[in-house]
């Protein structure tokens, strides 16, 4: 998902934008050493916790939702797959 789609998402789902945290989150997008491989720096449960330390707790389900919407970009399946727990497992699981 794009950023504006991501906030729209929390938006309606949770009455906020959260655009701090979106931005956060995908910090690394498009950079010349990630591009699109940014995702497994943040995109698992450490993630999460370092959005709620850096953030409040109140940004915990939008992060949750936000590293969800983008694992289904990439074909995970909630309820089937396992969230990723760190960038390792992330990689392993053939996540990028």
């Amino acid at each position: 998902m794009r950023f504006c789609e991501h906030c729209q998402e929390s938006i309606r789902l949770f009455g906020k934008s959260f655009e701090e945290l979106h931005q956060w989150i995908d910090e690394f997008a498009g950079s010349d050493e990630f591009g699109m491989r940014h995702r497994s720096i943040r995109h698992h449960l450490v993630g999460i916790e370092e959005a709620v330390e850096k953030l409040g707790e109140e940004v915990r389900e939008a992060a949750r939702r936000h590293i969800i919407s983008d694992l289904e970009e990439e074909g995970w399946r909630e309820g089937v797959d396992p969230f990723p727990k760190n960038s390792e497992e992330y990689k392993r699981m053939g996540l990028f």
